[in-house]
């Protein structure tokens, strides 16, 4: 008896496997045409080039810069897109900070479309041409910014301009929110949060920098992944401290200030943050495993009873994916002596943290110093903040989002991801639940590697898509 209600009870649990396999499967979708009328592919490209130019490089010394080139970059928008100017109410926050607002034909909360102007420096950096040149070859847009994130800036402008010309009035306000300070964390964002709070604006949704159209990036899937961020995660520096008397180096002692550093950099290197499958990945792993073959849909269709086995398989599936499911922890900087003969009184490391979701800055700190294990070492928060709040993904303004990129990208899943780095669209958690984080642009790994290093460049195609999604985002508001 206890045989067969043995073999019963595992026939059931065969059967509802198999069954949920069965009905995990992508969903059916007509995806719209695209939305390209008034839209000039090579025009656009130009531009772009011509703003590729303009090296506006950002910089946390305010002497290092060079202010006449971010003046001459908002000078020239007005030129580029003189529709858009024409229209459009534009206002300059703190030092440069753009912000747009396009009057719509009603009073519902408006949207917010960012992008940012300033750009990461080209020095130690082995370019093959040079990096402000914005020279178009076969195709291709070359220079600093041209992805990140002049392209965006310049297809957000290419959609506004065709639209306005064409007399179009969005059915809500439309902001645009171009920041001159983003790579340094700065000030333009919360002045264009503060900004809209000041006249009463809570956005109804908001769309900044962040995932893109990839291929190749998730296990047994083929076909091209349009992944969104719904948050991203915190961002904590900390500065790892020794000190010692010092003296001659003839005479040095063991267990010196560097070599305490250099035992809790690898106490921390060879205890990394453990991984947890978040419930935006464990969204990612929903809507990209149902494009899998039936091996891997298997697993994938139940991932929320695997969690920490697919946790693990991510951690080690790449550096992207490891980012994806734990905290993760780079040193980046080392100092020592001031000189070759001198034991250092001080040494300290520089450590660039991001936070898991579902962590904070207060239990990072406190892991870390748990890890290192050693009171002599100083962990010094040199600045830091919490991953933002989640976004929602069962709203209309998640399903415009999606529908936009299947009109470009018909062929291309849409799913929710994380974001592993930082943006100005944090700022907007606090006044908005619907912020997201996406680049309408289908890049190669090639090109994503170029991303803040040599040789970043964009398609001309992928830039003309990219003006499409945002044509059809605003003309179906």
């Amino acid at each position: 008896m206890r045989r067969a209600l043995l073999a019963a009870a595992c026939g059931a649990a065969v059967s509802t496997a198999a069954r949920r396999v069965a009905r995990f499967r992508p969903p059916e979708l007509v995806p719209d045409p695209p939305e390209l009328e008034g839209l000039d592919a090579e025009a656009a490209a130009g531009r772009l080039a011509e703003l590729v130019r303009i090296p506006t490089i950002s910089s946390r010394e305010p002497a290092d810069i060079d202010e006449a080139a971010f003046a001459r970059f908002r000078e020239r928008l007005t030129g580029l897109y003189p529709q858009t100017h024409r229209v459009l109410e534009r206002e300059v926050l703190g030092n440069g900070a753009l912000l747009y607002r396009w009057a719509g034909g009603t009073d519902a909360p408006p949207m917010v479309l960012m992008a940012h102007y300033d750009v990461v420096p080209v020095a130690g950096q082995n370019w093959s041409r040079d990096p402000f040149s914005g020279s178009i070859e076969d195709g291709v847009v070359h220079g600093r910014g041209a992805i990140d994130d002049k392209g965006a800036l310049v297809a957000i402008l290419e959609a506004v301009e065709s639209l306005v010309a064409a007399g179009f009035t969005p059915a809500r306000d439309v902001y645009l929110s171009f920041g001159n300070d983003e790579e340094v964390a700065g000030v333009g964002a919360p002045l264009a949060v503060g900004a809209l709070t000041g006249r009463g604006a809570r956005p109804w949704a908001v769309l900044d920098e962040g995932g893109a159209v990839v291929s190749g990036v998730f296990p047994g899937v083929s076909r091209p992944a349009a992944v969104v961020g719904l948050a991203e995660k915190g961002l904590l520096d900390i500065e790892l401290i020794t000190t010692d008397p010092g003296g001659h180096a003839s005479a040095p002692v063991r267990g010196g200030a560097p070599a305490r550093l250099a035992r809790a950099i690898l106490r921390i290197d060879e205890h990394p943050f453990p991984a947890r499958l978040h419930d935006v990945v464990l969204g990612m792993v929903d809507a990209l495993g149902r494009y899998a073959p039936a091996g891997y849909r298997a697993v994938f269709a139940h991932a929320g009873y695997l969690r920490p086995v697919l946790a693990a398989v991510l951690s080690r599936a790449s550096r992207e994916a490891n980012a994806l499911v734990r905290t993760t922890v780079a040193i980046t900087r080392l100092e020592g002596s001031p000189a070759a003969n001198v034991l250092a009184t001080r040494a300290s490391a520089h450590a660039n943290i991001r936070i898991a979701l579902g962590e904070t800055v207060e239990s990072t700190v406190e892991r870390l110093r748990r890890v290192i294990d050693d009171p002599g070492v100083e962990l010094r928060v040199v600045s830091g903040n919490d991953p933002s709040p989640v976004s929602r993904a069962d709203n209309e303004a998640f399903a415009l989002l999606s529908a936009a990129v299947r009109s470009v990208y018909p062929d291309a899943a849409v799913a929710p991801y994380v974001m592993v780095q930082a943006s100005d669209a944090r700022h907007f958690s606090q006044v908005c639940d619907s912020v997201y984080r996406f680049m309408p642009f289908d890049l190669t790994r090639e090109e994503l590697a170029t991303l803040h290093a040599a040789d970043e460049r964009i398609s001309v195609a992928a830039l003309h898509r990219g003006a499409g999604f945002y044509r059809y985002l605003i003309r179906h508001l």
